[in-house]
């Protein structure tokens, strides 16, 4: 009854603004951001009842087609109903005429429906606080953008770099403007905003927050830029890979855990050690979630910032995980880890549910960290990186997929069903990738996210 009047309350207000719709977003299994658009005289209904979509989106592929190769979705059959989250309920700033609010999934009978990803980041949350843990997590995201109407990045920039330079966003000065103003009226902090390395490449940093409102927030940040990049020419993409010998957008994931007020990630003597160590163990099954596309497995190469190797380090960019110490300037509480085999591809409700279920199995279990390693390992020879016990991580979709499979705590957390339709997606477009140029697989991922 108080989510209706709430529904009914906003619906009101945004109407008389001259809101004429919301939309219920959510992501799919490939990362790519789904939603069904409701008229704002409907909200108060679709929170009570929801709105009708078809199953299939659990698999859809990157490409649109539909998979019937997992059994609990082998056919055409069965509809879901999408719930918006009215809490977070935001009128975008960017497309005045529309408001925007993240999406459950249920079944058609209002019952939790195995295939939602947000109930299953919900259910590690609880995890953690049954275990007296408390999570803060927020995305860094990269895109390249590049003018209306561009079909390749790397040969139309939009802007000339160079990189990490005021110059460079010269160009862009509109965009940034509408970007900053944008963020703040749709609610999402932004701690730094950039020029990065990769060609036409802007880099920007949420604000962390809880970890089901930090996924909404990466959903909600895309809707803001691509409407802001529309509005003055432009177009972003989120993608990996731009090109096959360019930096990559990594959506770099940071995480901190805590208890009773206190950072564990503080004291790496303790229960802190024992989160990192659980990424690190799991490293290579979380990498098939957390960058699970076949441009995913082409942007991880040595000597890209990209983490290729499975190791970690204090503040190296080299490293899939980068410990961020506190310090007396950054003041208490600040540190945290940083998971760098991460991008637009993953779907981050999934994304971040296995990260805090990896760390914490590791503070449960206190398998040894080892040393961290303040080098780029690619440059090692292989003895040296044997000796050292550092390994490749999964460099494609079958190495990915056999990793999960092997880590039944990573694959656990998504549960039998949602796992089925994941595999089935992954192995969709590998098939589809088969067949195809590494060029060619690139540009066809180019505006999908």
């Amino acid at each position: 009854m108080a989510m209706t009047k709430a529904a009914s309350a906003a619906a009101k207000d945004f109407a008389a603004a001259g809101v004429g719709g919301v939309h219920l977003a959510w992501a799919d299994n490939n990362g790519i951001p789904r939603s069904r658009i409701v008229p704002i005289a409907g909200l108060a209904d679709a929170a009570v009842r929801g709105v009708g979509a078809t199953s299939l989106f659990a698999v859809f592929d990157s490409h649109d087609a539909i998979t019937y190769g997992h059994a609990g979705l082998a056919t055409p059959s069965g509809d879901i109903r999408l719930v918006p989250v009215v809490e977070r309920l935001r009128r975008l700033a960017g497309q005045p005429a529309l408001a925007w609010a993240p999406a459950r999934q249920l079944t058609r009978d209002g019952e939790p429906w195995p295939y939602c990803q947000r109930a299953v980041l919900e259910a590690q949350v609880a995890e953690g606080a049954r275990r007296g843990l408390e999570f803060r997590a927020g995305y860094e995201l990269e895109f390249a953008v590049a003018p209306a109407g561009s079909t390749d990045i790397v040969t139309t920039p939009g802007h000339p770099g160079p990189a990490y330079s005021p110059h460079a966003l010269v160009r862009l000065d509109g965009f940034i403007a509408a970007l900053l103003h944008d963020f703040a009226a749709n609610g999402l902090r932004i701690g730094q905003l950039h020029a990065e390395y990769g060609v036409a490449q802007v880099e920007l940093s949420l604000a962390a927050t809880d970890p089901v409102a930090a996924a909404d927030d990466q959903l909600l940040a895309r809707q803001t830029i691509h409407a802001a990049a529309h509005a003055h020419g432009l177009v972003v993409s989120f993608a990996p890979l731009i090109g096959l010998g360019s930096a990559g957008n990594g959506w770099h994931l940071h995480t901190s855990v805590h208890r009773k007020g206190r950072n564990l990630l503080d004291d790496l003597g303790g229960d802190g050690a024992g989160y990192l160590a659980g990424l690190l163990r799991d490293l290579p099954a979380l990498t098939a979630i957390t960058a699970p596309s076949v441009p995913s497995t082409l942007r991880l190469r040595p000597g890209y910032f990209a983490g290729a190797y499975a190791f970690w380090g204090v503040e190296n960019r080299e490293a899939p995980l980068r410990y961020v110490p506190g310090s007396p300037l950054l003041g208490a509480g600040h540190a945290n880890v940083e998971l760098k085999t991460s991008d637009a591809s993953a779907n981050p409700y999934l994304a971040l549910a296995v990260v805090l279920a990896a760390g914490m199995a590791g503070i449960e279990d206190a398998p040894a960290l080892p040393e961290p390693i303040g080098e780029d390992p690619g440059g090692w020879t292989a003895g040296e990186r044997e000796t050292r016990g550092v390994r490749r991580l999964p460099a494609d979709t079958a190495e990915q997929d056999a990793a999960l499979l092997a880590t039944p705590r990573i694959a656990g957390v998504l549960g039998d069903d949602l796992l089925g339709a994941f595999r089935a997606v992954r192995a969709s477009d590998a098939a589809w990738a088969a067949e195809r140029a590494p060029g060619e697989i690139v540009a066809a991922h180019l505006w999908r996210y």
